[in-house]
């Protein structure tokens, strides 16, 4: 490639490595057909595409987009929201709603203090790691 073409593409596009990943990108595209924006004077793809960065007949931004989205390997679409399901009424009998309303009334928690439970933690058998032979394995 012509040292003078990286240089003047270098005043366009300051970052060396975004410079080459876009001239790859660009001469890829135009080895698979696209149009060139310029004359092409024997020049291979890579140094056309600098040529075309250089002398600004392609979009930049353009370009850094299709790059971008060449990319991509999961392109997210915005896909509306599912509407709001609402919940199982408790008048219709059978349904989740009429149990828990059942249950609500019933419900009722024991209280333990740290004491029962420290007392019922010391009466358990030690927990067997997955590597000693008294597990059976």
């Amino acid at each position: 490639m012509a040292r003078v073409t990286i240089e003047d593409c270098i005043d366009k596009l300051p970052n060396r490595f975004e410079l080459v990943l876009l001239s790859a990108h660009r001469a890829r595209m135009i080895s698979q057909g696209a149009t060139i924006t310029l004359d092409r004077d024997n020049d291979k793809d890579p140094v056309v595409s600098l040529r075309e960065i250089a002398e600004e007949t392609i979009n930049k931004d353009d370009l850094r987009e299709e790059f971008i989205h060449a990319m991509q390997k999961h392109v997210e679409v915005d896909e509306p929201e599912p509407q709001v399901v609402p919940l199982l009424t408790s008048g219709v009998p059978g349904t989740v709603g009429e149990q828990i309303a059942k249950d609500e009334d019933e419900v009722a928690f024991e209280q333990m203090t740290e004491e029962e439970l420290l007392r019922g933690l010391e009466g358990m058998p030690p927990a067997e790691s997955p590597g000693s032979q008294r597990n059976g394995y």
